[in-house]
């Protein structure tokens, strides 16, 4: 049986997430740290919005929370309207490192969750597994298993897998990091025409600006922690994309833009990373010798 939020394509396509005054941070008063404070975010439906920012700004933090692996300490996320408490099949995460199991092939793989929840059986299941991975070109290895699969093929597998629940939004954390560059392109290619045959919502997360620009929709520049958004870029190249775009003049503004926005970031973070290396040092000069 399916929950109220496990719906059709057609209102995945109109997946929003709204994030109000969202803060998290870890660790004791005496030693916190505040990853993520009073931050403001909307996912709109049916675009694809990317995440950047400096090196440990807090955007597996942000994935964390909207997937509902994590709960903020105060503020409220947002799914079409309605809180998020937890985990749920109406959003579906493909991680940086492959989830897939090694001990079942492609297809069971596929099948796995749909068939643990019971919510689709018999040959409907299978028309759906098989018509999902013959679209990410993984029909001649549907028997195959995760070690005899390339990177690349890993990562389309990954990708059957999560659309077989239909979700609201797909979360798409750093997926192609680790790739070789031409399978990383090749994937970045094949995801964008997967976004752009299906419309369905999708929050992606990067630290490669041209892939950034590429894919997006809107491009969202995160602040050094306490993570903010720094600024929204629309991202107006014509769709369907294709490489040749990157090269054009509109491409390379986006890039610079990006690129010094999180240029000025970074520097904040090794600024202040490098004043309290420095108030350690000078506070050990002044401590008494036992």
């Amino acid at each position: 049986m399916q929950t109220e939020t496990n719906t059709s394509i057609e209102n995945a396509e109109k997946a929003t997430i709204e994030m109000k005054s969202v803060s998290r941070g870890y660790g004791e008063k005496w030693d916190r740290e505040e990853v993520i404070t009073n931050f403001d975010l909307t996912v709109n439906p049916g675009e694809l919005t990317v995440l950047v920012g400096p090196s440990g700004c807090g955007k597996t933090t942000l994935v964390n929370l909207i997937a509902g692996f994590d709960f903020p300490e105060s503020g409220e996320i947002l799914i079409n309207g309605k809180p998020i408490t937890g985990p749920g099949h109406d959003r579906m995460v493909v991680f940086q490192e492959t989830a897939l199991m090694p001990w079942l092939t492609s297809y069971q793989n596929v099948v796995f969750g749909p068939k643990l929840r019971g919510d689709l059986t018999g040959q409907d299941l299978k028309k759906k597994a098989t018509d999902l991975l013959t679209k990410v070109g993984l029909s001649e290895f549907m028997d195959k298993y995760p070690l005899q699969l390339s990177g690349g093929m890993q990562r389309r597998c990954e990708l059957a897998r999560a659309m077989i629940n239909d979700p609201l939004l797909m979360i798409m954390d750093e997926p192609f990091r680790g790739l070789d560059a031409m399978s990383r392109e090749l994937m970045q290619e094949f995801f964008v025409r997967l976004f752009e045959d299906g419309g369905r919502t999708n929050l992606f997360v990067t630290s490669e600006i041209e892939e950034a620009i590429f894919l997006a929709d809107r491009l969202v520049v995160l602040s050094n922690r306490p993570t903010s958004v720094r600024k929204i870029i629309d991202i107006k190249l014509p769709r369907p994309r294709n490489f040749h775009q990157l090269t054009s003049s509109e491409a390379f503004d986006y890039k610079r833009e990006a690129m010094e926005l999180l240029h000025e970031e970074a520097l904040k973070g090794f600024g202040a990373a490098a004043g309290e290396s420095q108030k350690a040092f000078m506070e050990s000069l002044t401590k008494t010798p036992s």
